[in-house]
């Protein structure tokens, strides 16, 4: 990774911006992506004991894929066709995938979350990742393909190679590297991971 290169966009970025996302100049993009009002849903709608209740996961699953800025116009309805067409089998699967990816086996869930959504091709990064991040957005990272190949090329992550197909040792992978570069900068530009890429994003303009 090239240290110096996040360097200089942390500098650039407080020169723009002297408060960080808390400057005014941001408020707007701040305000039109609400990830903390829709990261509280989430972890009410989430929450272990939520899951009593499988039918509703994907319900509330569409929800938040419909509300939230970071997925696109195009996939949120294919995401409400989905949950629509599931079987209740497929139901207990998506629910099981979510329960272990938030609040026990990480990659477990990941696998079982991908094999429900390969059926209906809607096994995507931004899919996948959609829901972890806002349930903890301090520690899990939101996956924009584009965002994301973009960071490995300008940034020189070594050894790192972007596949279409969200996998689980990419993942990790990945998500250690942005945790290593978070550390680099000063925290008032690291505290959202969706943030936190958001200024990566806005450096490499």
């Amino acid at each position: 990774m090239n240290l110096q290169k996040l360097k200089i966009a942390e500098e650039s970025f407080f020169t723009f911006y002297p408060k960080g996302f808390e400057d005014e100049a941001l408020l707007p993009i701040i305000k039109r992506h609400n990830t903390a009002k829709i990261g509280e849903s989430v972890r009410e709608l989430f929450a272990p004991e939520k899951f009593s209740r499988t039918e509703e996961i994907g319900e509330s699953f569409a929800k938040i894929v419909s509300k939230s800025s970071l997925i696109s116009l195009f996939e949120k309805p294919k995401v409400r066709d989905m949950v629509k067409q599931m079987s209740m089998e497929q139901q207990d699967m998506f629910a099981i995938g979510l329960y272990e990816l938030l609040h026990a086996d990480h990659e477990k869930g990941f696998g079982i979350l991908v094999e429900v959504l390969s059926i209906y091709k809607l096994a995507k990064w931004s899919i996948v990742t959609l829901i972890p991040y806002y349930y903890a957005r301090d520690k899990e990272f939101f996956i924009k393909p584009t965002t994301t190949k973009d960071i490995i090329k300008f940034f020189e992550i070594n050894g790192l190679k972007y596949k279409p197909k969200p996998t689980y040792e990419f993942y990790v992978r990945y998500t250690q590297i942005l945790q290593e570069m978070k550390l680099q900068v000063r925290p008032m530009i690291s505290q959202d991971n969706a943030g936190f890429t958001g200024f990566l994003m806005m450096a490499m303009k």
